[in-house]
């Protein structure tokens, strides 16, 4: 994965909370509705989960609350030591997207937010393969991240942006791995899942898939 943000998340672990909450100008339409988003995810996911790029625990935190056995999957040490003065009850390891330690219990859901685009589009692609592999019929991938309707939609929201004089946020939405809905429709598609898309705001979309065939 993206190994090269660890640094990034590392440094911005301290103040990762604030810039959510909106305090933070740039982002604040990045993160708007953001325990909403949180929400949406966790009342979607049931069993044995593990939630990749754990960050500081706000997504955990839900789904504990309902009662949910989490593995959290983080790679940046600054994430895991914010996340370890939680003291939530859920397994933490390091790893990522694409490299984690195996976990014996079968797996119901997998989630994540704000976080897989840090993979590349073919590392997507990788990862996906991975979990249809892991989840059986009925299990579940549930994220909520930043990517663009087609490429009209990507043009539009970085002029904008730029226009904004938002230059931190505009070199983000160029330099990471933001995707369009089309691609990351067909990866899961390909891959034996039935999806459906929500948005929840300018920026962020929910995904939802299923698997459906055995694959």
């Amino acid at each position: 994965m993206g190994t090269e943000f660890n640094k990034l998340f590392d440094e911005w672990s301290e103040h990762y909370d604030r810039t959510v909450a909106g305090h933070d100008r740039q982002y604040r339409e990045v993160f708007e509705g953001y325990e909403d988003i949180l929400e949406a995810v966790a009342v979607r996911a049931s069993g044995t989960v593990v939630e990749f790029g754990v960050g500081t625990g706000n997504l955990t935190e839900k789904l504990l609350a309902r009662g949910l056995r989490v593995y959290g999957i983080e790679p940046s040490e600054g994430m895991r030591a914010q996340f370890g003065k939680r003291g939530l009850a859920a397994t933490l390891v390091e790893g990522d997207f694409l490299h984690y330690p195996a976990i014996a219990d079968p797996i119901d859901t997998i989630v994540s937010t704000y976080a897989f685009h840090h993979l590349t589009d073919e590392e997507k692609e990788q990862a996906i393969r991975q979990y249809a592999a892991w989840l059986g019929d009925g299990g579940r991938i549930i994220f909520a991240d930043t990517a663009f309707q087609d490429e009209a939609a990507r043009r539009s929201i970085e002029l904008a942006v730029e226009e904004a004089g938002y230059k931190e946020l505009l070199k983000d939405l160029q330099s990471e791995y933001y995707t369009t809905l089309n691609v990351l429709t067909g990866m899961f598609e390909a891959h034996g899942f039935h999806v459906a898309l929500s948005p929840m705001n300018r920026y962020v979309w929910l995904m939802e898939a299923v698997k459906t065939d055995g694959s």
